[in-house]
């Protein structure tokens, strides 16, 4: 069966499910999307790799990569290989000496592995047909308009990052490291990084 190359392109809340995430995987030579929603842990997990950060003590991901990594296992892909009543299965396919290994993950698992080794992701056609949806441009704004509506319905009126002092932020970061809302985190430091190149 072929492959179909996949890469991360959002990571958002659920809109149907708000304790949940939903990850969207793009067709990578296609206009095809594949969401799929995963918990908060495995959310934070992801973006935490995304961005870039190192939280002060490795996360289980990080735990991982780093035992596979010290054994020399390295992984090569994954593969979104199966879609059972609304449930993703995914495999890690590893390597160790030349031999290739395949090893049953949960598909948020997967991904965060994806990230941190950055190796790629890939599904099959009848995943895609089953699951897969094609965002007209002016729906995919439609949808993100409502993202936004509903962020700002949820939220107190608060002050937004723009307009907290540096000493502010500097304080609710370090709050937000400490919870390891790592989410949070990437969004002060960027705010931090804008004002110090203007």
């Amino acid at each position: 069966m072929k492959k179909i190359e996949l890469e991360i392109v959002a990571l958002s809340h659920s809109l149907a499910q708000t304790q949940n995430y939903a990850i969207v995987l793009g067709e990578q030579d296609g206009v095809r999307r594949l969401p799929i929603v995963i918990g908060e842990f495995e959310a934070q997990a992801i973006a935490v790799a995304m961005e870039g950060m190192a939280p002060s003590r490795p996360m289980t991901h990080d735990l991982f990569k780093n035992a596979l990594t010290g054994f020399e296992i390295e992984i090569k892909e994954i593969v979104i290989n199966n879609l059972v009543d609304g449930i993703f299965y995914a495999n890690l396919i590893c390597l160790l000496d030349g031999k290739q290994t395949e090893i049953d993950s949960r598909t948020s698992d997967a991904l965060a592995l994806a990230v941190r080794f950055g190796c790629p992701i890939y599904t099959f056609e009848f995943i895609l047909e089953q699951a897969g949806i094609v965002l007209e441009e002016e729906t995919e704004k439609e949808v993100q308009r409502a993202r936004r509506s509903k962020r700002s319905d949820r939220q107190p009126k608060e002050k937004t990052l723009a307009e907290q002092s540096v000493e502010e932020l500097n304080t609710i970061l370090k709050s937000s490291l400490e919870q390891e809302d790592y989410e949070k985190a990437a969004q002060i430091r960027d705010e931090l990084n804008k004002r110090e190149t203007s």
